[in-house]
């Protein structure tokens, strides 16, 4: 998917994975963790964050795409869009666990870069639960563009990736790209409730 991903042909591997392969589970398994390793780590980077670590977050999200064998992943870069969602979704119930923690009500916080870059998360991971939230509501109003911020944020791909895995084409992604950073905007800067 990226640069730094393996050159192996992962979407041959998922299907010798799926047909039950152990040789090919074994280097799915070589092929996959690192990259996962590398999204766990950037989720987890700058957050100050403690109780899970990028192992912890990379062996989970793993498990979960291991339970789901009977998925027709049709390629590398939609068994990426899925592991994006499993980060999320185990980062989002983590968090939610540690809800204990009082954070000044229901404030909403998540910072976007300016431009064509990343969303990054801002002072701590409960940003992540605020995104989480965000696009939840974004979901019903452009599911596509919710779905962009889902694979560039937890899934680490940038536009053109990004375009490739939702099969559209790099101008209508960037489109939605911008109208998704707009609407977080207004979300974020309208007063709670």
């Amino acid at each position: 998917m990226t640069a730094a991903d393996p050159p192996s042909d992962i979407t041959s591997l998922l299907q010798g994975w799926r047909e039950g392969d152990p040789r090919s589970e074994a280097q799915l398994l070589d092929c996959i963790y690192p990259v996962l390793r590398r999204l766990a780590r950037q989720r987890l980077a700058r957050s100050g964050q403690v109780t899970l670590r990028a192992t912890e977050l990379a062996n989970d999200a793993y498990f979960e795409l291991a339970q789901q064998r009977e998925v027709p992943f049709q390629n590398r870069a939609h068994f990426y869009a899925i592991a994006a969602h499993a980060i999320r979704r185990l980062l989002v119930d983590h968090l939610r666990e540690r809800s204990a923690l009082k954070r000044g009500g229901d404030v909403l916080r998540v910072t976007l870069q300016a431009g064509e870059e990343v969303a990054a998360p801002a002072a701590d991971l409960a940003d992540a639960l605020d995104l989480d939230r965000l696009l939840e509501r974004l979901e019903r109003i452009n599911a596509r563009a919710a779905r962009g911020v889902e694979l560039r944020y937890f899934g680490g791909l940038t536009i053109e990736e990004t375009a490739q895995t939702i099969g559209v084409s790099l101008p209508t992604a960037k489109r939605d790209w911008q109208f998704a950073r707009a609407w977080l905007h207004d979300q974020l800067s309208s007063p709670p409730g």
